[in-house]
């Protein structure tokens, strides 16, 4: 183990290393002569002066020339190395994943994890949050894992980051936005190697309003595809509305649409693209 007389030292070459996060009991590790205490108020003089950023509790990025005037580590950056230090399984997904599949109109300041655990909370640095979202069971093969600067990370892939838009319709701004990004996505989404059983997997409502917004865009092929692939799996189709977040409550008011059996209660007008 190479040795550092200073803390700030050993921090400053390990991007030379390919490094950019560390941990505090890596630290203690390497400087083994210095009290838990001196080494945490270093470390809080180190991030006072911007050179290094507390991502998590005890879990540091350090801050490279080209993060800027405002030094905050792009969340894309230690995301991947940050769940495993929590081990803990996740994928970037929603607007984010979106983005890596070049739907870059709707994209957001804010970062989108889906993880199986509950206990984490989302967290804010300047402009830049991660937005941790609940899911009991990750759906591995339908993530891709992306390079980075920083190495790999998971993604979804385009399907599945469809159906989370849908799901989680309340965290990305409502059904309107879904749609726009819905507008982009559809362009490498191809629903042939869905799985039966991961469809049954769903809330039904979910595929009713995917399939109906994908017609409503004009992507019929994949609307089509996934019509026979729900039919296939035998599932049966209900009245949903449209957008859980609708004011609108009366929904006998509404025309349904038959082929997905959804009722229309929000009138769909994506953004110009």
């Amino acid at each position: 183990m190479e040795e550092y007389n200073k803390i700030g030292d050993w921090i400053g070459d390990l991007p030379k290393k390919g490094k950019i996060v560390f941990s505090k009991e890596e630290v203690i590790r390497q400087f083994p002569y210095m009290a838990s205490n001196n080494v945490r108020n270093v470390l809080y003089r180190l991030g006072k002066k911007r050179k290094i950023q507390s991502v998590w509790r005890d879990f540091f990025a350090v801050i490279l020339p080209e993060y800027g005037l405002k030094c905050i580590a792009p969340p894309i950056e230690y995301i991947d190395q940050l769940m495993k230090y929590l081990n803990k399984d996740y994928y970037i997904a929603l607007l984010s994943a979106a983005k890596f599949h070049g739907a870059t109109h709707q994209a957001s300041m804010e970062f989108f994890i889906i993880t199986n655990s509950r206990i984490l909370r989302d967290k804010q640095e300047g402009d830049v949050k991660i937005n941790f979202v609940t899911k009991k069971q990750i759906p591995a093969q339908y993530i891709t894992q992306i390079m980075t600067n920083s190495g790999y990370v998971n993604v979804s892939r385009p399907e599945l980051t469809a159906f989370d838009l849908i799901i989680y319709e309340k965290n990305v701004g409502g059904i309107n936005r879904v749609a726009t990004v819905l507008s982009e996505l559809s362009e490498v989404m191809n629903f042939e190697n869905i799985n039966e059983d991961f469809l049954k997997s769903l809330n039904v409502a979910i595929i009713q309003r995917l399939g109906y917004l994908l017609d409503f865009l004009n992507y019929e092929n994949l609307s089509n595809e996934l019509f026979k692939k729900s039919k296939n799996a035998n599932i049966k189709f209900r009245k949903y509305p449209l957008s859980v977040l609708s004011e609108k409550k009366h929904l006998s008011d509404f025309q349904i649409n038959d082929k997905w059996k959804v009722i229309i209660n929000e009138e769909i007008d994506i953004d110009e693209l």
